[in-house]
């Protein structure tokens, strides 16, 4: 007869292995991968040399940021990285037209970005929800995107300083941004006044922060913005993109950080995700991609080819498109993360734009 301890053994050896397969079946998310999206690129043979030298330039900047903190914990890692990205842009934020004009919404720091003759009536806004992984980044840091965003959008910005990780936990970054969005309804960058005309945008984790938003919203019953759109956003906080493996090459942005990630087993990489958001990565106000899409407002998102967050963009908008809602997926070939912040250095950052403009066009005015 069979000891206890050796049964015991043997059925937890029958649960690690089912557990396993459980984990590397088939993704059933693997059904939105298709279709790949609709191609935006330069065409002029100027635009493209401009492209590729500003490339060149490009990368050697981020590598040489990211060298000195790559192999650093991250706990060690969040002030440089918080620094760097106050930084980063100081020069190309010169550039911006607009003004900047710090504002409390309702306990939520955040400043008013507007364009030279922007909304004349105070009923056109736009909140902005900056990237940075979560830990990183500031209303300053992305002047160069909320500053055309104001000008190409005819809207007075808004753009908010939500609580970051680890001091904080991926809840109350939510809770700021559904906080300053009810506030922004009934205030303007003139002063109090209802809304005419919503949007909201963020990128990276701020994309992230932006479509759980909007299912809050719907959830909720409360207001939602004519549209939103999203640059490179994170959408699924399990890392199961294939792109995050695929991709981590040709990702220049990213790989210092994603580098690690990719050498993790996955069951350790989940539990890492819960211990640093404080919450479950498969709950969808974590992970967007996992809760229901229907119902939502038209939803723009760019993401480059070549990055590792290609394919969380994608099935984004394919899982939300087979739900009924509104969404185009657009990429760009060879891009940086978030390159569209790289302005007006890469002629596809105005193209981008252009394609910004273009959306809203066609679903929101």
């Amino acid at each position: 007869m069979m000891s206890l301890p050796t049964l015991a053994v043997g059925l937890g050896a029958a649960g690690l292995t089912w557990w396993g397969y459980r984990l590397l079946r088939r993704d059933p998310l693997a059904q939105f991968d298709l279709p790949l999206g609709r191609l935006a690129s330069v065409d002029s043979p100027e635009a493209k040399l401009q492209s590729k030298q500003a490339l060149v330039a490009i990368t050697q900047r981020l590598k040489a940021s990211a060298a000195s903190s790559s192999k650093l914990s991250i706990k060690r890692r969040v002030p440089i990285m918080r620094e760097a990205m106050e930084t980063f842009f100081a020069e190309t934020e010169k550039l911006a037209v607009s003004t900047f004009t710090p504002v409390d919404a309702a306990g939520v720091p955040a400043e008013w970005v507007v364009a030279p003759g922007v909304d004349a009536d105070n009923s056109r806004r736009l909140m902005y929800i900056h990237g940075g992984a979560f830990f990183a980044g500031s209303p300053k840091s992305h002047r160069v995107i909320t500053s055309k965003l104001s000008e190409i959008t005819n809207s007075s910005v808004l753009a908010i300083d939500y609580r970051l990780m680890p001091e904080y936990s991926r809840r109350n970054s939510v809770e700021d941004c559904h906080t300053a969005y009810e506030w922004l309804l009934d205030n303007g960058s003139q002063g109090p006044g209802k809304a005419a005309f919503m949007l909201v945008a963020g990128d990276s984790a701020g994309g992230n922060l932006t479509l759980v938003l909007l299912a809050l919203l719907r959830d909720s019953g409360g207001r939602a913005p004519n549209a939103a759109v999203c640059l490179s956003p994170v959408t699924d906080c399990r890392f199961n993109s294939p792109s995050i493996f695929s991709n981590l090459s040709s990702d220049v942005m990213l790989k210092p950080l994603a580098s690690r990630i990719t050498r993790v087993p996955k069951i350790l990489l989940r539990l890492s995700a819960r211990h640093l958001a404080r919450d479950n990565p498969s709950d969808p106000l974590i992970s967007p991609l996992l809760g229901n899409l229907s119902n939502l407002p038209p939803t723009l998102v760019l993401a480059s080819h070549d990055e590792i967050l290609r394919d969380d963009g994608r099935r984004y908008v394919n899982k939300a498109v087979a739900s009924g809602s509104k969404a185009e997926f657009v990429y760009f070939m060879k891009m940086p993360h978030v390159w569209p912040i790289f302005y007006p250095d890469l002629p596809e950052a105005e193209l981008a734009f252009q394609q910004i403009s273009g959306f809203l066009d066609r679903h929101s005015r």
